[in-house]
C-alpha cells in the first residue's frame, strides 16, 4: 500500500453490501486435486452467492458440497483504492423447481454462448473484506463511501 492509505476491516453487511454491486468474481475451488481459480458472474440471494455453470469440475465440487472460495473486488491501480470481499461456504447444487425457476429466469444470465442449467449456492460460512481508502477519507459505514 503506497503512503497514505488506510485499511479497513469490513464487518459481514458492509460485505453483503459491496456483493450486492458486482456482478463478477473468482470461484476458487478443487480441480483434480489442485486448486482451481475461474472467473464466474454471480449474483446474490439473500446471503448466498448463486453461480450459474455449464457442468465440469464447477458443478462437481457442488455435487460434492465441498467448500470453496469466492472472492470479488473493486480495485482501483491508480488511486490504490478499492475493496476486496472473500467468502468461504460450502457449494451446493440448486435442485428445488421452485428455486430453480426464480434463478433461471434473468437472476443469473451466462457471459458465454452455450447452455448453462445448473446453478450453484455458496453458503458462507466465513465472509471477510477489506477496503483501501485514502488517510482522512471518513470512514461511514454504508456501501456509498
Amino acid at each position: 500500500m503506497s503512503k497514505g492509505q488506510q485499511l479497513d476491516v469490513l464487518n459481514r453487511r458492509q460485505c453483503l453490501d459491496l456483493l450486492a454491486g458486482v456482478r463478477v468474481g473468482r470461484l476458487v475451488f478443487t480441480e483434480e486435486g489442485l486448486p482451481a481459480v475461474h472467473p464466474v458472474n454471480f449474483r446474490m440471494k439473500r446471503d448466498d452467492v448463486i453461480i450459474r455453470v455449464a457442468g465440469g469440475a464447477k458443478l462437481a465440487a457442488a455435487n460434492q458440497n465441498s467448500v470453496v472460495a469466492f472472492e470479488a473486488d473493486e480495485l482501483d491501480a491508480d488511486l490504490h483504492t478499492g475493496w476486496s470481499v472473500t467468502v468461504v461456504g460450502t457449494a451446493h447444487p440448486i435442485t428445488d423447481i421452485d428455486e430453480l425457476t426464480e434463478v433461471s429466469g434473468t437472476f443469473v444470465e451466462p457471459w458465454v454462448e452455450g447452455r448453462r442449467d445448473n446453478f450453484i449456492r455458496i453458503e458462507p460460512q466465513k465472509m471477510t473484506g477489506r477496503r483501501f481508502r485514502e488517510r482522512g477519507v471518513p470512514h461511514y459505514e454504508g456501501v456509498g463511501e
